[in-house]
Protein backbone atom coordinates (compact mmCIF):
# COMPACT_ATOMS: atom_id res chain seq x y z
CA UNK A 1 0.00 0.00 0.00
CA UNK A 2 1.34 3.65 -0.83
CA UNK A 3 0.32 6.82 0.63
CA UNK A 4 0.66 10.33 -1.33
CA UNK A 5 0.21 13.26 0.18
CA UNK A 6 -1.58 16.56 -0.51
CA UNK A 7 -0.17 19.48 -2.21
CA UNK A 8 -1.30 21.19 1.32
CA UNK A 9 0.46 18.51 3.78
CA UNK A 10 3.87 18.82 1.61
CA UNK A 11 3.68 22.42 1.56
CA UNK A 12 3.30 22.21 5.50
CA UNK A 13 5.59 19.94 5.96
CA UNK A 14 8.34 22.17 3.68
CA UNK A 15 6.97 25.16 6.44
CA UNK A 16 10.04 24.73 8.73
CA UNK A 17 11.68 27.65 10.34
CA UNK A 18 14.49 27.81 12.41
CA UNK A 19 12.88 29.50 15.20
CA UNK A 20 9.92 30.59 16.13
CA UNK A 21 8.45 33.81 15.29
CA UNK A 22 7.57 36.95 17.69
CA UNK A 23 4.41 38.99 16.50
CA UNK A 24 5.13 42.46 16.46
CA UNK A 25 3.83 45.49 14.15
CA UNK A 26 6.90 47.34 13.22
CA UNK A 27 7.26 49.62 10.31
CA UNK A 28 10.85 49.74 9.23
CA UNK A 29 13.08 51.25 6.90
CA UNK A 30 14.77 49.46 4.41
CA UNK A 31 16.43 49.08 0.76
CA UNK A 32 15.53 46.70 -1.94
CA UNK A 33 17.81 45.48 -4.97
CA UNK A 34 17.40 49.27 -6.64
CA UNK A 35 18.41 50.84 -3.59
CA UNK A 36 15.72 53.13 -3.09
CA UNK A 37 14.28 53.56 0.38
CA UNK A 38 10.95 51.39 1.02
CA UNK A 39 8.99 51.03 4.24
CA UNK A 40 8.05 47.33 5.56
CA UNK A 41 5.58 46.94 7.86
CA UNK A 42 6.95 44.17 9.73
CA UNK A 43 4.87 41.78 11.47
CA UNK A 44 6.44 38.84 12.38
CA UNK A 45 10.19 38.24 13.42
CA UNK A 46 12.80 36.00 14.45
CA UNK A 47 17.09 35.76 14.73
CA UNK A 48 16.61 34.33 11.29
CA UNK A 49 14.37 36.33 9.50
CA UNK A 50 11.08 38.57 9.32
CA UNK A 51 7.41 38.62 7.38
CA UNK A 52 6.50 42.21 6.28
CA UNK A 53 3.73 43.93 4.35
CA UNK A 54 5.35 46.13 1.44
CA UNK A 55 3.34 48.39 -1.15
CA UNK A 56 6.56 47.64 -3.40
CA UNK A 57 7.14 44.17 -5.23
CA UNK A 58 9.46 42.46 -4.65
CA UNK A 59 10.74 38.39 -5.99
CA UNK A 60 12.24 35.86 -4.63
CA UNK A 61 15.98 36.21 -3.95
CA UNK A 62 15.68 39.60 -3.94
CA UNK A 63 18.48 41.41 -1.53
CA UNK A 64 17.15 43.46 1.12
CA UNK A 65 18.69 45.93 3.71
CA UNK A 66 16.45 46.41 6.72
CA UNK A 67 17.54 49.13 9.70
CA UNK A 68 16.45 47.81 12.87
CA UNK A 69 16.81 49.56 16.44
CA UNK A 70 19.39 48.06 18.51
CA UNK A 71 20.26 45.95 15.62
CA UNK A 72 21.58 48.83 12.79
CA UNK A 73 21.19 47.94 9.23
CA UNK A 74 20.72 43.97 8.64
CA UNK A 75 21.31 42.16 5.43
CA UNK A 76 18.50 39.36 3.80
CA UNK A 77 17.44 38.07 1.33
CA UNK A 78 13.62 37.50 -0.19
CA UNK A 79 12.56 34.17 0.72
CA UNK A 80 9.16 34.35 -0.84
CA UNK A 81 6.74 37.53 -1.70
CA UNK A 82 3.14 37.67 -2.31
CA UNK A 83 -0.02 39.59 -2.52
CA UNK A 84 1.59 42.60 -0.60
CA UNK A 85 3.78 40.18 1.52
CA UNK A 86 7.30 39.43 1.86
CA UNK A 87 9.70 36.89 3.96
CA UNK A 88 12.80 37.35 4.04
CA UNK A 89 15.97 35.01 5.62
CA UNK A 90 18.48 37.28 7.36
CA UNK A 91 22.09 36.71 5.73
CA UNK A 92 23.50 36.75 9.39
CA UNK A 93 21.53 35.96 11.89
CA UNK A 94 20.93 38.13 15.21
CA UNK A 95 23.02 37.10 18.00
CA UNK A 96 20.29 36.72 21.01
CA UNK A 97 21.80 39.29 23.21
CA UNK A 98 21.03 41.76 20.53
CA UNK A 99 17.42 39.84 19.18
CA UNK A 100 16.47 40.27 23.12
CA UNK A 101 17.07 44.15 23.11
CA UNK A 102 15.55 44.06 19.77
CA UNK A 103 12.12 42.82 20.89
CA UNK A 104 12.23 44.78 23.62
CA UNK A 105 12.52 47.73 21.59
CA UNK A 106 9.58 46.22 19.14
CA UNK A 107 7.32 46.06 22.01
CA UNK A 108 7.44 49.63 23.23
CA UNK A 109 6.49 51.43 19.63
Amino acid sequence: MTYQFSSAAAAAADDRRLAERDEVHYRARAFGPDNQPVTLLIVNISPHGLMARCEKPFVEADPLRVTLPAVGVVAAEVRWALGGRLGASFNTPIDLAHYYELIAQLMKK
